[in-house]
């Protein structure tokens, strides 16, 4: 097969859930055929009691920083709080504390409400970017409280390196992370994949990595996914992704030159052919 060839018909994995049809369409667009199977599901959490205590305590002065890390938390955050208390209140609490974001999408979100940003990481967008922006503005965190919102899981090194730099973390966990209800389309992924089924296999986050082994586990093909996998190329969004792909025991064969979806898979599915075409046995 040419590389022309092997470029029209790139067999390609994703694992996307929120953005499954516009990464299919992405994949399409770019010369391959998609398979996605949605490997998260978003709830938010059952007890708004941490928010409710977080928006009191911001009322109260007590909260110096806010770092939002996602869109999606910040929206919940604002709005959870907002069911408490009244929003120009909410704002002009946030109005005292410096505010920090991660990324574009809490950006966005801020600005609809009319909360100001001190700060902004640039990319790749991780807790690293976070902590040499506040480094680099020379922000002393010494004795100062810093509310973070927390997606899915804690960001552990975010907290260690807020507390390494004196300040007291108070973490806002507004939703989390689990399994689809129906993981059939997820199952069929796994099982494809080691029937060898797929060229390319392409993660935008580090919890759908957790989830594919776990599901995997479950039916007993782990250590097959895994040798599979490795035969395949594996894209990854990005640097927090990355870490979790080879903490798994997989290689990362690229991440895209900008954390953004559509920059990942034209360059994945640019290079693929290229990366198919060597030896991908652990000896090779």
């Amino acid at each position: 097969m040419s590389d022309s060839e092997r470029t029209i018909r790139l067999r390609v994995c994703s694992f996307e859930s929120r953005r499954a049809d516009e990464m299919a369409t992405l994949i399409r667009k770019h010369g391959g055929e998609p398979t996605v199977a949605p490997s998260m599901r978003e709830v938010a959490t059952d007890d708004h009691g941490e928010v409710f205590a977080f928006a009191g305590q911001l009322l109260g002065g007590e909260i110096d920083m806010v770092i939002f890390l996602t869109g999606v938390g910040a929206m919940a955050l604002l709005e959870i709080g907002e069911a408490r208390h009244p929003r120009e209140e909410l704002l002009a609490a946030l109005d005292r504390c410096v505010i920090v974001v991660r990324g574009p999408k809490p950006v966005a979100v801020l600005r609809k409400w009319g909360v100001h940003i001190d700060h902004r990481a640039p990319e790749p967008n991780t807790w690293r970017e976070v902590l040499a922006t506040l480094d680099e503005a020379a922000v002393d965190l010494t004795g100062q409280t810093v509310g973070v919102q927390e997606y899915g899981e804690l960001s552990d090194e975010l907290h260690a390196g807020l507390r390494e730099r004196g300040a007291t973390v108070r973490s806002v966990p507004v939703y989390r992370w689990t399994l689809p209800d129906d993981v059939g389309l997820l199952e069929s992924a796994i099982r494809q994949t080691c029937d060898g089924a797929f060229d390319v296999l392409l993660f935008t986050s580090a919890q759908q990595v957790r989830h594919v082994l776990q599901v995997a586990d479950q039916m007993s093909l782990q250590t097959e996914w895994m040798a599979a996998a490795n035969a395949c190329v594996i894209g990854s969004i990005g640097p927090t992704c990355s870490e979790a792909i080879r903490e798994a025991g997989l290689t990362v064969d690229m991440e895209p030159s900008h954390p953004k979806m559509g920059h990942l898979v034209r360059e994945v599915l640019s290079e693929a052919p290229r990366l198919l075409s060597e030896d991908r046995s652990p000896t090779g």
